[in-house]
């Protein structure tokens, strides 16, 4: 066990700082100027990739390497670091707030495996950015010395702590992961191998506008595929508790439906089937699988309507799409184009911007701000060709982060009806990847983000021209009413 035998002894035994993944503006916030003790190390830049926005929890990728190391002490110290010296709003947090919420976490969580301690106090602190973590890592260390010989439960212990020290930032795009996905689109997936109509994020940044009940939006492959499981499936329990009780959406229960760690533990759902009202219990257990949903699906409607489902805005995707509707162009003369973001999680600004430039140019799309409030303005991609016909666009309570800015830039620039139900909202800023020393990766947004009128999309997300949502009866019978109500608008005035 590590003892705070003196200033600054924690930092030295700190393996390594925590590493910035994707390129990025971050600034490095400077250490308290009164500070007597030793700080963190600051994270390091590596401008290998490029910034997405928060992945589907249901399908992490996940990269063919041994599983993460343990989470240690030093782990949680490289979170709290990064947060403060990386996170957009960094100049208006108190690092205390981190720290006692962190240990109410670490609380909690001894209260559930039976293991809390008398002497489980939190520290006095002082005010010190360093001095404060230090007396945090010591009273930590000393509790962690006393747990069981068990590395699932002291793995949950630090897990729980540092989950809730992120939490406390209140930040739909804050989030630690156990699973380091790689760039581009995944050729290879883990979980359960389906979509829902809400996710993790929603339980924890939007539940108000969770409503039962929850059910399959997608099969991805994987195990659901295995057991048949088809999209519109309702999930009437998650290992024998409801999804909803008393109306309130369950984390927990997400949490099951979308692991974000490499964890085994079967699942067992009760579901019923709308379409033919068969009700039964299936166990479900997490695990790596090659995806059979492919990230761009190109149909052609009507005869000479293009529509493009896209789940996610991957690096190349938007050429992807472009080289799809060539395709179509080739066998029909195409009287207009529907884009089915329903699903879609985001991705790459990048995207955004190249995507948009294929029907407008010379427009903002949306702006990036930093905590002072100087904003940079999002532009079309200008050197795309205009495609020159008409536009309607699909929308989802799950279109988040990149999908919400595309979908507001389509619906301020009229650039055709968007058709569906309002976006996620869950746009707070671009998410930098940050690897700590047991090879999960914590997820930073620098700056934060705003629609192309300035106003604030994040929390609220953009609402549809027309409301058309599509029940798990609709997915479970094969009935798309948006869809339907796409084809019937396309080339019409929003």
């Amino acid at each position: 066990m590590r003892t705070r035998s003196g200033k600054g002894a924690f930092w030295p035994q700190v393996a390594a700082a925590c590493t910035l993944l994707l390129a990025g503006t971050a600034a490095v916030g400077a250490a308290d100027a009164t500070s007597t003790e030793q700080g963190p190390p600051p994270c390091v830049k590596n401008s290998g990739q490029l910034p997405s926005g928060p992945a589907q929890p249901s399908t992490s990728a996940a990269r063919r390497t041994a599983a993460p190391a343990a989470t240690q002490v030093s782990t949680i110290g490289q979170a709290y670091t990064c947060i403060l010296d990386h996170y957009f709003a960094r100049d208006r947090l108190d690092h205390r707030g981190l720290l006692a919420a962190a240990f109410g976490g670490l609380t909690v969580e001894l209260g559930r495996h039976g293991l809390d301690r008398s002497d489980a106090v939190m520290p006095p602190l002082s005010g010190d950015r360093a001095a404060d973590w230090n007396a945090f890592a010591a009273a930590y260390e000393r509790i962690a010395a006393t747990l069981p010989a068990d590395a699932t439960r002291r793995q949950a212990v630090a897990a729980a702590t540092i989950n809730a020290m992120v939490g406390n930032l209140h930040d739909n795009h804050v989030r630690w992961s156990r699973i380091a996905p790689p760039p581009g689109e995944p050729r290879e997936m883990y979980g359960l191998g389906i979509a829902t109509s809400y996710t993790p994020y929603h339980g924890a940044h939007a539940p108000q506008r969770a409503q039962a009940p929850l059910h399959i939006t997608a099969v991805t492959g994987g195990p659901a595929a295995e057991r048949r499981l088809r999209p519109g499936d309702i999930i009437e329990s998650v290992n024998g508790a409801p999804p909803f009780a008393g109306g309130v959406l369950s984390i927990g229960a997400l949490g099951m439906l979308h692991p974000n760690s490499a964890d085994d533990n079967p699942v067992r759902l009760t579901l019923r089937r709308p379409a033919s009202g068969r009700t039964w219990t299936v166990s479900l257990r997490p695990e790596r699988f090659t995806p059979t949903a492919r990230n761009v699906t190109p149909v052609l409607l009507d005869g000479d309507i293009a529509a493009i489902r896209m789940g996610a805005f991957t690096p190349g995707v938007a050429d992807q799409v472009l080289a799809a509707l060539t395709d179509l162009g080739e066998r029909a003369d195409l009287r207009g184009i529907v884009l089915d973001l329903r699903g879609n999680t985001g991705g790459s600004p990048a995207e955004v911007a190249r995507l948009l430039g294929a029907f407008t140019h010379g427009k903002v799309t949306g702006y990036t701000c930093d905590s002072h409030g100087a904003c940079t303005p999002h532009r079309t991609d200008d050197t795309v060709p205009l495609l020159k016909l008409p536009l309607a666009v699909l929308t989802d309570g799950i279109c988040a982060s990149a999908c919400d800015h595309f979908v507001g830039a389509v619906k301020h620039h009229r650039l055709g009806p968007v058709i569906g139900t309002r976006t996620s909202g869950m746009v707070s800023g671009v998410a930098y990847p940050y690897v700590l020393d047991d090879g999960s990766t914590l997820h930073l947004p620098t700056h934060y983000g705003l629609g192309p009128a300035r106003e604030i999309v994040n929390g609220i997300g953009v609402p549809p021209d027309h409301v058309v949502p599509r029940t798990a009866k609709d997915l479970s019978t094969g009935r798309d009413p948006a869809m339907t109500k796409a084809l019937a608008r396309i080339g019409k005035p929003s």
